[in-house]
């Protein structure tokens, strides 16, 4: 096996690093936030405790790294090779975000300062990226709601498709749902687990 590079610490943030190969470095408890990584090789690296946050790492390979502990929040994991990658329970924002089995809630804002609260059924598809943002096929409308005053509604307009209306009571599809989870700005129907981060959506 490759001796270990050590890196431990480093600060890479906000850089460009292109084709950069870090493979079974040790990289622990490094900070890549906001770096831009292009084919970078992390391949059997010591990712713990990294900071990835806002990370763009599109087109890198993580084959077999260890990225236990590490702060995956926002960053772009696009056609990233993740074979045999190892995650524990302190890895943050790399697992499902929303439920993986089962019925739930879920909030979304439209315009008008709208909430729309969804119940995602139980044979839904669904998924999240590296952030509190999930997305699934299909869901019904239970409420609408005005988020200052809670008056009620029955339509409400989607802030990226003005011709998807949630309307109270029916059920909604996003025919264009696309099931890759790393694909974040992408087809299906956009939701929070809360009802405030709903709210706080800009």
């Amino acid at each position: 096996m490759p001796t270990h590079k050590k890196w431990l610490g480093a600060d890479f943030s906000e850089q460009e690093l292109w084709q950069k190969d870090f493979s079974y470095a040790d990289l622990t408890g490094a900070d890549f936030s906001r770096s831009l990584c292009r084919e970078c090789d992390f391949s059997h690296a010591i990712l713990k405790n990294v900071n990835f946050t806002s990370a763009d790492l599109r087109g890198c390979s993580l084959k077999a790294a260890d990225i236990s502990g590490a702060n995956l929040y926002f960053s772009m994991l696009e056609h990233v090779d993740l074979t045999g990658v190892k995650f524990d329970e302190t890895t943050q924002y790399f697992k499902l975000h929303c439920p993986a089995q089962g019925a739930f809630l879920g909030y979304k804002k439209c315009f008008d300062f709208r909430i729309v609260q969804l119940l995602i059924p139980a044979d839904a598809r669904r998924t999240s990226a590296t952030n509190t943002t999930c997305r699934c096929d299909k869901a019904k409308v239970l409420t609408i709601k005005d988020m200052e005053t809670n008056q009620d509604y029955t339509e409400a307009v989607s802030y990226v498709d003005q011709d998807f209306i949630y309307r109270r009571g029916q059920w909604v599809e996003a025919k264009n749902f696309n099931p890759d989870r790393w694909v974040d700005s992408t087809g299906g129907i956009h939701f929070f687990l809360t009802r405030k981060e709903a709210e706080d959506y800009l």
